[in-house]
Protein backbone atom coordinates (compact mmCIF):
# COMPACT_ATOMS: atom_id res chain seq x y z
CA UNK A 1 0.00 0.00 0.00
CA UNK A 2 2.81 2.38 0.50
CA UNK A 3 4.49 1.69 -2.25
CA UNK A 4 1.39 2.67 -4.30
CA UNK A 5 1.33 5.65 -2.42
CA UNK A 6 4.48 6.55 -3.55
CA UNK A 7 4.08 5.34 -7.14
CA UNK A 8 1.00 8.24 -7.43
CA UNK A 9 2.83 10.54 -5.47
CA UNK A 10 5.79 10.13 -8.46
CA UNK A 11 3.22 10.80 -11.51
CA UNK A 12 2.35 13.87 -9.89
CA UNK A 13 5.70 15.14 -9.35
CA UNK A 14 6.30 14.50 -12.92
CA UNK A 15 2.83 15.67 -14.22
CA UNK A 16 3.05 18.47 -12.22
CA UNK A 17 6.55 19.88 -14.16
CA UNK A 18 5.49 18.23 -17.49
CA UNK A 19 2.12 20.15 -17.48
CA UNK A 20 3.72 23.67 -16.63
CA UNK A 21 6.70 23.59 -18.94
CA UNK A 22 3.76 22.22 -21.56
CA UNK A 23 1.49 25.61 -21.01
CA UNK A 24 4.70 27.65 -21.64
CA UNK A 25 5.64 25.72 -24.47
CA UNK A 26 2.67 25.98 -26.65
CA UNK A 27 2.35 29.70 -25.34
CA UNK A 28 5.96 30.45 -26.62
CA UNK A 29 5.40 28.18 -29.75
CA UNK A 30 2.35 29.77 -30.48
CA UNK A 31 3.79 33.45 -30.09
CA UNK A 32 6.32 32.36 -32.64
CA UNK A 33 4.04 31.48 -35.10
CA UNK A 34 1.92 34.67 -34.63
CA UNK A 35 4.74 37.19 -34.90
CA UNK A 36 6.15 35.39 -37.89
CA UNK A 37 3.81 33.92 -40.54
CA UNK A 38 0.35 34.70 -39.08
CA UNK A 39 1.50 38.76 -38.65
CA UNK A 40 2.97 38.42 -42.31
CA UNK A 41 -0.51 37.10 -43.45
CA UNK A 42 -2.46 40.20 -41.89
CA UNK A 43 -0.13 43.13 -43.06
CA UNK A 44 -1.07 41.08 -46.97
CA UNK A 45 -5.01 41.22 -46.17
CA UNK A 46 -4.72 44.90 -45.03
CA UNK A 47 -2.22 46.37 -47.38
CA UNK A 48 -3.44 44.05 -50.54
CA UNK A 49 -6.71 43.58 -49.61
CA UNK A 50 -8.07 46.47 -48.08
CA UNK A 51 -9.33 44.37 -45.17
CA UNK A 52 -9.52 46.66 -41.83
CA UNK A 53 -7.43 46.01 -38.97
CA UNK A 54 -9.63 45.38 -36.90
CA UNK A 55 -11.17 42.93 -38.96
CA UNK A 56 -8.10 41.31 -40.30
CA UNK A 57 -7.21 40.65 -36.14
CA UNK A 58 -10.34 39.25 -36.12
CA UNK A 59 -9.90 36.30 -38.51
CA UNK A 60 -6.48 35.74 -37.03
CA UNK A 61 -7.98 35.58 -33.70
CA UNK A 62 -10.60 32.56 -35.28
CA UNK A 63 -7.63 30.97 -37.13
CA UNK A 64 -5.93 30.64 -33.14
CA UNK A 65 -7.72 26.90 -32.25
CA UNK A 66 -6.03 25.67 -35.83
CA UNK A 67 -2.43 26.92 -34.64
CA UNK A 68 -2.83 25.66 -30.71
CA UNK A 69 -3.36 22.33 -32.75
CA UNK A 70 -0.17 22.43 -34.21
CA UNK A 71 1.74 23.73 -31.44
CA UNK A 72 0.35 21.04 -28.93
CA UNK A 73 2.84 18.29 -30.38
CA UNK A 74 6.08 20.76 -29.67
CA UNK A 75 4.78 21.64 -26.37
CA UNK A 76 4.45 18.38 -25.53
CA UNK A 77 7.85 17.05 -26.46
CA UNK A 78 9.54 20.28 -25.21
CA UNK A 79 7.79 19.25 -21.74
CA UNK A 80 8.78 16.01 -22.19
CA UNK A 81 12.45 16.73 -22.83
CA UNK A 82 13.25 19.58 -20.69
CA UNK A 83 11.55 17.64 -17.22
CA UNK A 84 13.46 14.66 -18.13
CA UNK A 85 15.98 16.03 -18.79
CA UNK A 86 16.28 18.37 -15.73
CA UNK A 87 15.54 15.40 -13.60
CA UNK A 88 18.38 13.37 -15.00
CA UNK A 89 20.85 16.67 -13.91
CA UNK A 90 19.72 16.31 -10.77
CA UNK A 91 20.57 13.08 -10.13
CA UNK A 92 16.61 12.05 -9.55
CA UNK A 93 16.55 9.30 -12.21
CA UNK A 94 19.90 7.98 -10.76
CA UNK A 95 17.59 7.55 -7.27
CA UNK A 96 14.22 6.22 -8.51
CA UNK A 97 16.42 3.47 -10.66
CA UNK A 98 18.07 2.39 -7.18
CA UNK A 99 15.02 2.25 -5.74
CA UNK A 100 13.73 -0.24 -8.88
CA UNK A 101 11.73 2.27 -10.44
CA UNK A 102 12.82 1.97 -14.25
CA UNK A 103 12.30 4.20 -17.02
CA UNK A 104 9.04 2.56 -18.49
CA UNK A 105 7.30 3.63 -14.78
CA UNK A 106 9.09 6.81 -14.95
CA UNK A 107 7.72 7.93 -18.71
CA UNK A 108 4.81 6.35 -17.96
CA UNK A 109 2.05 9.30 -17.01
CA UNK A 110 4.56 11.65 -20.06
CA UNK A 111 2.64 8.94 -22.03
CA UNK A 112 -0.29 9.01 -20.68
CA UNK A 113 -0.25 12.82 -21.00
CA UNK A 114 0.41 12.74 -24.29
CA UNK A 115 -2.49 10.78 -25.20
CA UNK A 116 -4.92 12.82 -23.64
CA UNK A 117 -3.16 15.60 -25.74
CA UNK A 118 -3.66 13.40 -28.60
CA UNK A 119 -7.32 12.99 -27.68
CA UNK A 120 -7.53 17.00 -27.37
CA UNK A 121 -5.68 17.97 -30.00
CA UNK A 122 -8.26 15.63 -32.32
CA UNK A 123 -11.17 17.41 -30.80
CA UNK A 124 -10.12 20.84 -31.41
CA UNK A 125 -9.67 19.53 -34.78
CA UNK A 126 -12.94 17.92 -35.53
CA UNK A 127 -15.13 20.22 -33.70
CA UNK A 128 -13.54 24.02 -33.26
CA UNK A 129 -11.51 24.53 -35.87
CA UNK A 130 -14.07 24.10 -38.83
CA UNK A 131 -16.28 26.32 -37.52
CA UNK A 132 -13.68 28.93 -36.42
CA UNK A 133 -11.86 28.80 -40.04
CA UNK A 134 -15.28 28.89 -42.02
CA UNK A 135 -15.89 32.20 -39.90
CA UNK A 136 -12.54 33.37 -40.67
CA UNK A 137 -13.16 33.26 -44.63
CA UNK A 138 -17.38 34.44 -44.51
CA UNK A 139 -16.09 37.58 -42.35
CA UNK A 140 -12.68 38.20 -44.98
CA UNK A 141 -15.22 37.66 -47.98
CA UNK A 142 -17.72 40.19 -46.27
CA UNK A 143 -15.16 42.55 -45.18
CA UNK A 144 -14.06 42.57 -49.34
CA UNK A 145 -17.36 43.34 -50.57
CA UNK A 146 -18.01 46.35 -47.61
CA UNK A 147 -15.43 48.26 -48.30
CA UNK A 148 -16.67 50.41 -51.00
CA UNK A 149 -20.22 50.85 -50.09
CA UNK A 150 -20.23 54.59 -48.91
CA UNK A 151 -22.96 54.71 -46.20
CA UNK A 152 -24.96 57.11 -46.83
CA UNK A 153 -24.35 58.75 -50.24
CA UNK A 154 -26.75 59.26 -53.14
CA UNK A 155 -25.69 58.92 -56.59
CA UNK A 156 -22.28 58.23 -56.34
CA UNK A 157 -20.17 55.67 -59.08
CA UNK A 158 -17.25 53.29 -58.29
CA UNK A 159 -15.28 51.24 -59.87
CA UNK A 160 -12.73 48.16 -60.21
CA UNK A 161 -10.08 48.36 -62.30
CA UNK A 162 -7.97 45.38 -64.09
CA UNK A 163 -4.17 44.95 -63.74
CA UNK A 164 -3.50 46.76 -66.79
CA UNK A 165 -5.01 50.04 -64.91
CA UNK A 166 -8.31 49.93 -67.07
CA UNK A 167 -11.88 49.94 -65.69
CA UNK A 168 -13.04 46.30 -65.45
CA UNK A 169 -16.21 47.55 -63.93
CA UNK A 170 -18.22 50.25 -63.46
CA UNK A 171 -20.70 50.59 -60.57
CA UNK A 172 -23.65 53.63 -60.17
CA UNK A 173 -25.96 53.36 -57.17
CA UNK A 174 -28.99 56.02 -56.33
CA UNK A 175 -27.97 55.43 -52.52
CA UNK A 176 -26.83 53.19 -49.53
CA UNK A 177 -29.02 53.03 -46.76
CA UNK A 178 -27.73 50.37 -44.14
CA UNK A 179 -25.33 49.11 -46.18
CA UNK A 180 -27.85 47.79 -49.07
CA UNK A 181 -27.26 49.59 -52.22
CA UNK A 182 -30.75 50.79 -54.12
CA UNK A 183 -30.74 51.44 -57.73
CA UNK A 184 -27.96 49.88 -59.04
CA UNK A 185 -26.10 49.77 -62.67
CA UNK A 186 -23.36 47.89 -63.26
CA UNK A 187 -21.24 48.22 -65.99
CA UNK A 188 -18.90 44.39 -66.84
CA UNK A 189 -16.13 44.80 -69.39
CA UNK A 190 -14.33 41.97 -68.01
CA UNK A 191 -14.89 40.02 -70.97
CA UNK A 192 -13.48 40.93 -74.45
CA UNK A 193 -16.16 41.67 -77.27
CA UNK A 194 -19.07 42.67 -75.07
CA UNK A 195 -20.28 44.80 -72.09
CA UNK A 196 -22.93 43.33 -69.68
CA UNK A 197 -24.81 45.42 -68.22
CA UNK A 198 -27.13 44.60 -64.99
CA UNK A 199 -29.79 46.45 -63.35
CA UNK A 200 -31.34 46.09 -60.08
CA UNK A 201 -33.92 47.76 -57.57
CA UNK A 202 -31.32 46.64 -54.33
CA UNK A 203 -28.14 45.10 -53.85
CA UNK A 204 -25.82 43.97 -51.03
CA UNK A 205 -22.66 42.12 -50.20
CA UNK A 206 -22.90 38.76 -49.21
CA UNK A 207 -19.88 36.04 -48.31
CA UNK A 208 -21.34 34.28 -51.65
CA UNK A 209 -20.88 37.28 -53.46
CA UNK A 210 -23.02 40.40 -54.46
CA UNK A 211 -26.86 40.14 -54.28
CA UNK A 212 -29.02 41.57 -55.92
CA UNK A 213 -33.26 42.04 -56.11
CA UNK A 214 -35.61 42.51 -58.76
CA UNK A 215 -33.52 43.55 -61.96
CA UNK A 216 -32.13 42.48 -65.82
CA UNK A 217 -28.92 41.10 -66.99
CA UNK A 218 -28.24 42.65 -70.74
CA UNK A 219 -25.31 41.17 -73.17
CA UNK A 220 -24.23 43.96 -75.77
CA UNK A 221 -21.75 43.56 -78.05
CA UNK A 222 -19.25 46.01 -79.49
CA UNK A 223 -21.40 47.49 -81.98
CA UNK A 224 -24.45 47.95 -79.63
CA UNK A 225 -26.44 45.41 -80.12
CA UNK A 226 -28.14 43.57 -76.99
CA UNK A 227 -26.98 39.50 -77.45
CA UNK A 228 -29.14 38.55 -74.67
CA UNK A 229 -31.58 39.42 -72.14
CA UNK A 230 -32.23 38.29 -68.70
CA UNK A 231 -34.63 39.13 -65.99
CA UNK A 232 -34.39 38.08 -62.44
CA UNK A 233 -36.12 38.75 -59.00
CA UNK A 234 -32.66 36.99 -57.36
CA UNK A 235 -29.34 36.44 -58.45
CA UNK A 236 -25.85 36.17 -57.00
CA UNK A 237 -23.18 37.33 -59.09
CA UNK A 238 -19.37 36.55 -57.72
CA UNK A 239 -17.55 39.91 -59.01
CA UNK A 240 -14.95 41.87 -57.17
CA UNK A 241 -14.14 38.86 -54.63
CA UNK A 242 -10.69 38.75 -55.67
CA UNK A 243 -9.65 36.73 -52.57
CA UNK A 244 -12.38 33.85 -52.44
CA UNK A 245 -10.32 31.72 -54.25
CA UNK A 246 -7.09 32.17 -52.23
CA UNK A 247 -9.63 31.50 -49.13
CA UNK A 248 -11.40 28.61 -50.68
CA UNK A 249 -8.21 26.59 -50.90
CA UNK A 250 -8.45 25.66 -46.72
CA UNK A 251 -11.80 24.27 -47.70
CA UNK A 252 -10.49 20.82 -45.98
CA UNK A 253 -10.43 22.90 -42.67
CA UNK A 254 -13.61 24.21 -43.11
CA UNK A 255 -14.82 19.93 -42.80
CA UNK A 256 -14.53 17.57 -39.76
CA UNK A 257 -13.01 14.01 -40.72
CA UNK A 258 -16.41 12.76 -42.25
CA UNK A 259 -17.95 15.79 -43.99
CA UNK A 260 -14.31 15.87 -45.66
CA UNK A 261 -14.46 11.75 -46.61
CA UNK A 262 -18.46 12.67 -48.05
CA UNK A 263 -16.77 15.62 -50.44
CA UNK A 264 -14.19 13.68 -51.90
CA UNK A 265 -16.43 10.83 -52.39
CA UNK A 266 -19.48 13.04 -53.79
CA UNK A 267 -17.31 15.28 -55.92
CA UNK A 268 -15.68 15.33 -59.33
CA UNK A 269 -12.16 16.05 -58.39
CA UNK A 270 -8.61 16.78 -60.66
CA UNK A 271 -5.85 14.28 -59.40
CA UNK A 272 -3.88 17.10 -57.94
CA UNK A 273 -6.85 18.38 -55.74
CA UNK A 274 -7.95 15.21 -55.21
CA UNK A 275 -4.27 13.93 -53.62
CA UNK A 276 -4.42 17.37 -51.49
CA UNK A 277 -7.82 16.76 -49.82
CA UNK A 278 -6.54 13.40 -49.28
CA UNK A 279 -3.34 14.25 -47.67
CA UNK A 280 -5.47 16.97 -45.16
CA UNK A 281 -7.88 14.14 -44.17
CA UNK A 282 -5.45 11.82 -43.23
CA UNK A 283 -3.33 14.90 -41.51
CA UNK A 284 -6.82 15.20 -39.50
CA UNK A 285 -5.54 11.76 -37.83
CA UNK A 286 -1.64 11.67 -38.26
CA UNK A 287 -1.34 15.66 -36.78
CA UNK A 288 -2.43 14.25 -33.26
CA UNK A 289 -1.11 11.25 -33.10
CA UNK A 290 2.44 13.01 -34.12
CA UNK A 291 2.59 13.93 -30.08
CA UNK A 292 3.10 10.30 -28.90
CA UNK A 293 5.75 9.87 -32.24
CA UNK A 294 7.56 12.60 -30.20
CA UNK A 295 7.43 12.07 -26.99
CA UNK A 296 8.65 8.27 -27.92
CA UNK A 297 12.05 10.10 -29.53
CA UNK A 298 12.24 12.37 -26.90
CA UNK A 299 11.91 10.15 -23.93
CA UNK A 300 15.29 8.70 -24.42
CA UNK A 301 17.21 11.69 -25.36
CA UNK A 302 16.18 13.57 -22.81
CA UNK A 303 17.97 11.18 -19.90
CA UNK A 304 21.45 13.00 -19.55
CA UNK A 305 25.03 10.83 -19.29
CA UNK A 306 26.53 11.33 -16.29
CA UNK A 307 29.20 13.14 -17.60
CA UNK A 308 27.31 16.03 -18.87
CA UNK A 309 26.03 18.50 -16.63
CA UNK A 310 23.92 20.97 -18.79
CA UNK A 311 20.20 20.67 -19.73
CA UNK A 312 20.60 20.12 -23.33
CA UNK A 313 16.52 19.85 -23.09
CA UNK A 314 15.86 23.10 -24.90
CA UNK A 315 18.49 22.06 -28.08
CA UNK A 316 17.08 18.42 -28.68
CA UNK A 317 13.27 19.75 -28.70
CA UNK A 318 13.92 22.56 -31.43
CA UNK A 319 15.95 20.28 -33.46
CA UNK A 320 13.60 17.15 -32.93
CA UNK A 321 10.88 19.81 -34.00
CA UNK A 322 12.57 21.45 -36.74
CA UNK A 323 13.84 17.56 -38.39
CA UNK A 324 9.72 16.98 -38.06
CA UNK A 325 8.42 19.93 -39.90
CA UNK A 326 11.47 19.40 -42.30
CA UNK A 327 10.45 15.78 -43.07
CA UNK A 328 6.15 16.97 -43.09
CA UNK A 329 6.44 19.91 -45.81
CA UNK A 330 8.72 16.95 -48.15
CA UNK A 331 6.11 14.19 -47.68
CA UNK A 332 3.21 16.32 -48.36
CA UNK A 333 4.98 18.59 -51.43
CA UNK A 334 5.48 15.03 -52.35
CA UNK A 335 2.31 13.55 -51.60
CA UNK A 336 0.81 16.72 -53.17
CA UNK A 337 2.60 15.83 -56.78
CA UNK A 338 1.90 12.90 -56.79
CA UNK A 339 5.37 11.12 -56.26
CA UNK A 340 4.31 9.51 -53.17
CA UNK A 341 0.85 7.90 -52.02
CA UNK A 342 -1.57 10.79 -50.02
CA UNK A 343 -1.29 8.47 -46.78
CA UNK A 344 2.15 8.34 -47.13
CA UNK A 345 2.31 11.80 -47.73
CA UNK A 346 0.47 12.65 -44.47
CA UNK A 347 1.91 9.89 -42.23
CA UNK A 348 5.39 9.84 -43.14
CA UNK A 349 6.75 11.73 -40.63
CA UNK A 350 5.45 9.21 -37.92
CA UNK A 351 6.44 6.37 -39.94
CA UNK A 352 9.83 7.75 -39.40
CA UNK A 353 9.81 8.98 -35.67
CA UNK A 354 8.09 6.25 -34.67
CA UNK A 355 10.73 3.97 -36.16
CA UNK A 356 13.99 6.30 -34.92
CA UNK A 357 12.13 6.64 -31.13
CA UNK A 358 11.76 2.75 -30.98
CA UNK A 359 14.78 2.07 -31.78
CA UNK A 360 16.07 4.68 -29.29
CA UNK A 361 13.71 4.04 -26.79
CA UNK A 362 14.81 -0.04 -26.62
CA UNK A 363 18.51 1.05 -26.35
CA UNK A 364 18.03 3.36 -23.45
CA UNK A 365 15.38 1.28 -21.34
CA UNK A 366 16.92 -2.30 -22.19
CA UNK A 367 20.36 -2.46 -23.20
CA UNK A 368 21.44 0.30 -20.39
CA UNK A 369 19.13 -0.88 -17.49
Amino acid sequence: MEQLKNIKLLDKYILKQVIEMFIMGVAVFTSIIFASDTFITLIKQISLFGIPFNVALMMIILNLPQVIVMTIPMGVLLSTVMTLNNLSLKSEITVMRACGIGLNRIAKPIFIFAILMSIFSFFINETVVPVMTKQSKDLALWSLGQKNIPEGKQNFVFKELNNKGSIKRLFYVGFCEDKVLHNITVLDTAKEGTIQVLQADEGKTSPEGWEFQKGAVYTVDDHGKILNTTLFDSSVVKFGLDLSKELNKNVAKEMNFSKLISYIRHNALEKKESNILRIELYDKLALPLTTIALVLIGVPLAITPPRVRYNRGFLFSILIIFAYYLIRALSISFGEAGTLPAFLGAWMPNIVLTVIGTMLYYKKVYTIE
